[in-house]
């Protein structure tokens, strides 16, 4: 019960600093977190203590969580399904963190080379697929509301370059149905948190072709969106050989947000970054790049860094942790959070 206490206050203190730094956003996907738990994995900070890692976030100068849902994930041990967001939400709310919503539309992963139709919905129509998607976004929010917490940002969709729930609303075949499905995950944000930010999120932010074709799209069938999502990987694009250099990538991904700003007026959001963990020093000066060029580079457009999994370590080759405990990577957010 103490520990509950202490975590509520310390959460009321750190509330008022995270407004106070409200106009540029520190953030993790931690996603991952409570399956950690489950098989016994235990982080700890830099001195070696134990901690939780929403705690550890926040001690490490973050001020943003991120957290994704995938619709019935039954085969893949129930983990980001609505009752274990709605608990990793409560932490988030615990230790003052401002939360963001990733919705996969889909039973598991979602992303550019995968945008697979729930099982449950897989016979529906278009129309009925609209209504399904609209139901499932109102009812984990309305669960995470509910709990008592704040939702500030809700993504429709995850890396959505392509569309989703394909081949429906597949984008190069399908962009009215795509934007009628996003504008319907829209609607049904708003209906539950009116003042949360909408993101539409794609992948590969040194590419301008692609986000005009999804943006202009969604504007020319009138989709509703508050905000631009980006991922920003040096190393896949360097390994796809889109750019030569982790410098390359971040300045052709920074020329993108503020072409983006000019063209479509909205705010934007860096959602998704990473580093090769086996190079901590260079990858914190890499992640410090990202975070400065988002934070001193855009006029203010950009918002935020979000670091996607940090605590992955093994089987993901860009997390920022070893033996779990958080690299000099890391060390980028601390020092852009004084």
């Amino acid at each position: 019960m103490m520990k509950r206490i202490l975590a509520f206050l310390i959460g009321a203190c750190v509330v008022t600093a995270v407004e106070a730094q409200q106009s540029f956003w520190l953030g993790a996907d931690i996603s991952g977190t409570t399956e950690l738990e489950a098989r016994g994995y235990q982080l700890r900070n830099a001195q070696g203590e134990p901690r939780e890692n929403t705690a550890l976030m926040r001690e490490l100068g973050l001020n943003a969580v991120r957290l994704r849902v995938w619709v019935d994930p039954v085969e893949h041990g129930g983990f980001c399904n609505r009752d274990d967001v709605v608990r990793m939400a409560l932490r988030a709310k615990d230790w003052g963190m401002a939360l963001m919503i990733d919705f996969h539309y889909s039973d598991w992963w979602a992303d550019p080379g995968q945008q697979n139709i729930p099982a449950a919905w897989k016979q529906m129509t278009y129309e009925e697929m609209k209504k399904a998607l609209a139901a499932h976004t109102r009812d984990v929010l309305q669960a995470i509301k509910q709990a008592g917490v704040e939702v500030k940002w809700v993504q429709v969709g995850n890396e959505t370059t392509n569309g989703f729930l394909w081949p429906v609303g597949r984008a190069q075949q399908h962009m009215r149905q795509y934007a009628g499905l996003t504008d319907a995950g829209y609607q049904a944000v708003k209906q539950i948190y009116p003042n949360a930010v909408v993101i539409v999120h794609l992948d590969g932010a040194y590419d301008p072709n692609r986000y005009d074709f999804i943006f202009d799209g969604l504007r020319k069938y009138r989709a509703r969106f508050d905000m631009i999502g980006l991922s920003i990987y040096p190393y896949w694009d360097m390994r796809g050989k889109h750019t030569q250099s982790w410098q390359e990538t971040v300045e052709k991904a920074t020329a993108n947000i503020n072409r983006l700003w000019v063209k479509y007026r909205k705010p934007l959001m860096v959602v998704e970054t990473g580093v090769e963990s086996k190079k901590p020093v260079e990858g914190k000066e890499i992640l410090a790049a990202v975070i400065d060029a988002a934070k001193n580079k855009t006029n203010g457009h950009c918002q935020g860094v979000f670091y996607w999994a940090p605590e992955a370590e093994h089987h993901y080759p860009l997390g920022a942790f070893q033996g779990g405990r958080p690299t000099a990577i890391m060390e980028a957010f601390t020092e852009a959070s004084r």
